[in-house]
């Protein structure tokens, strides 16, 4: 037998439910939205402060269809646009304003939109409200284009630069990078929770909206960012999408953030010198 085969674990999921159970298994994980809205707080009073925010703005007409917009000293280089987390059915722009900062340090614009939630939508309706937001956002701010998007996001980011793309040909030219932090990219295995009574997820929609049965867009650089102490589902549907992309002729980079888990690996983004800020906009 080769040693390859002999190293390898043994992974079976019986619990569905639990394989996507973040909360249960992270230490004080009750405390960390709290701790996301009291530091997002914070750095949009600085923000304000200072001139460099722009909040609540629409980009359409119906609830939580909505975007800020933190700016940095003179010319954007160009946008970052960041997409939240929730399994779509949670959260919403206001968690995650003290994230620009490593952008928007570096001389980035950054954008982050709210989108509806499950069950009001379908996951296809807020794939269409991602669309929306990024379309309206780009005409906003020259320059290149970085998605990123944790969980949840990390779908929508990519599911934006996968074909066919519902972003304009023009707009999607412009993106550089899509960083999928801690993403989903496969929906079927969510058909087996107990959460698709909200999210409502079947086989058709699955099939058309999960990143990894689709190819990408041409010249994508697509980078899958994970913790290693992560739940083992989201590190395989991380490892995933870079493994079935790489052989579809986009550039991919699966990476492992030592020590960080679900509530914390998108953390990085917020210092202008952590890897995690420098691998999106490098």
């Amino acid at each position: 037998m080769h040693t390859e085969m002999k190293n390898m674990i043994p992974y079976h999921v019986t619990d569905w439910d639990d394989a996507y159970a973040n909360m249960p298994h992270i230490p004080e994980s009750s405390q960390f939205p709290a701790r996301w809205s009291q530091a997002a707080a914070n750095f949009r009073k600085i923000c304000i402060s200072k001139g460099s925010a722009r909040l609540d703005q629409r980009y359409g007409e119906l609830a939580r269809q909505e975007f800020d917009l933190f700016l940095p000293q003179g010319t954007p280089r160009g946008l970052v646009v960041f997409i939240h987390c929730g399994y779509w059915k949670a959260y919403d722009k206001n968690y995650w304003s003290h994230l620009a900062n490593g952008p928007v340090s570096n001389g980035y614009a950054m954008a982050l939109p709210s989108y509806r939630l499950c069950p009001d939508v379908r996951i296809s309706e807020i794939v269409s409200d991602a669309a929306l937001a990024v379309t309206t956002i780009a005409k906003l701010i020259d320059g290149p284009i970085h998605l990123a998007g944790h969980s949840a996001g990390g779908h929508l980011c990519t599911r934006l630069v996968s074909q066919p793309s519902p972003l304009p040909a023009t707009l999607a030219s412009r993106i550089t990078t899509c960083l999928s932090i801690s993403g989903i990219h496969d929906l079927r295995p969510l058909m087996r929770t107990k959460m698709n009574e909200i999210l409502r997820i079947d086989q058709r929609e699955a099939e058309i909206e999960s990143p990894s049965l689709l190819a990408p867009q041409a010249n994508t650089r697509l980078i899958c960012w994970v913790g290693s102490a992560e739940r083992m589902e989201l590190i395989r549907q991380s490892a995933l999408l870079a493994n079935i992309w790489s052989g579809l002729r986009a550039t991919t980079v699966y990476h492992m953030e030592p020590n960080r888990h679900h509530l914390n690996v998108v953390d990085g983004l917020s210092d202008p010198n952590h890897p995690l800020t420098r691998a999106l906009i490098g």
